[in-house]
């Protein structure tokens, strides 16, 4: 029989031993576009060939907080290497990312467990758009779908546009004004504001965080449902 005075230390270790899978959570990637895609990921990498109708699953394997991005590029070709190149959200040339997109990319972004046992998520065109997507949590009832459905694209402005989609004034024009390279002179402008009106959930420059970002209580899931 057990000591008594050994029982709480094993309760805390058994505890401990549990947390990491109390604190994991688990993003289905859905294609729901009538042509296949190659997810990207940072830090999960992606690094497949998504048909129509087809999933892809992770899940974080962290015990503290964590940031994270979740894109899909199209039109891929990768050699047996894994060396290829995408019309749009390329990652450097690799099949199995470990650097953010190119633009242009529709971005989703996390950030999990963090003050107050919340997670922060949204959808950010700071890279540009290439595909709608829609964010659903499926953990607690406080929280929100985020979408960004409309096709930017059809209505892109000539000046950003490529064959891939949207691309973000920053990357075509590569000034301050667009980029926001200079602290406490980042404002819209009539390029962000077009994002903005087509998906007003979305981050349209990168001080747009406050009208862009969702909260709910940590613990949940989430689905990524790239062409809702």
């Amino acid at each position: 029989m057990a000591s008594p005075s050994l029982l709480p230390l094993r309760l805390l270790l058994l505890l401990l031993l549990l947390l990491p899978l109390s604190q994991a959570t688990t993003f289905l990637i859905t294609n729901n576009c009538s042509h296949p895609i190659w997810p990207g990921s940072m830090p999960y990498g992606g690094g497949l060939h998504l048909p129509p109708s087809q999933n892809w699953t992770f899940t974080t394997n962290t015990t503290s907080s964590t940031f994270g991005t979740i894109w899909a590029r199209t039109n891929c070709s990768f050699d047996s290497s894994g060396t290829g190149t995408c019309l749009s959200g390329d990652c450097s040339g690799a099949l199995n990312c470990t650097s953010n997109p190119s633009s242009p990319a529709t971005v989703v972004e996390y950030s999990l467990y963090q003050w107050g046992n919340n997670d922060f998520y949204g959808i950010t065109l700071v890279n540009g758009f290439n595909l709608p997507v829609a964010v659903t949590p499926t953990g607690p009832a406080n929280c929100s779908a985020v979408t960004c459905t409309d096709n930017l694209t059809q209505e892109c402005p000539s000046e950003l546009k490529s064959a891939g989609g949207c691309k973000s004034a920053c990357d075509v024009f590569k000034t301050d004004e667009y980029c926001c390279n200079k602290v406490g002179s980042c404002s819209p402008t009539k390029y962000s504001r077009f994002f903005k009106s087509l998906c007003p959930n979305a981050c349209s420059y990168p001080m747009d965080d406050p009208t862009s970002t969702f909260t709910c209580t940590s613990g949940g899931d989430f689905t990524v449902t790239f062409c809702p």
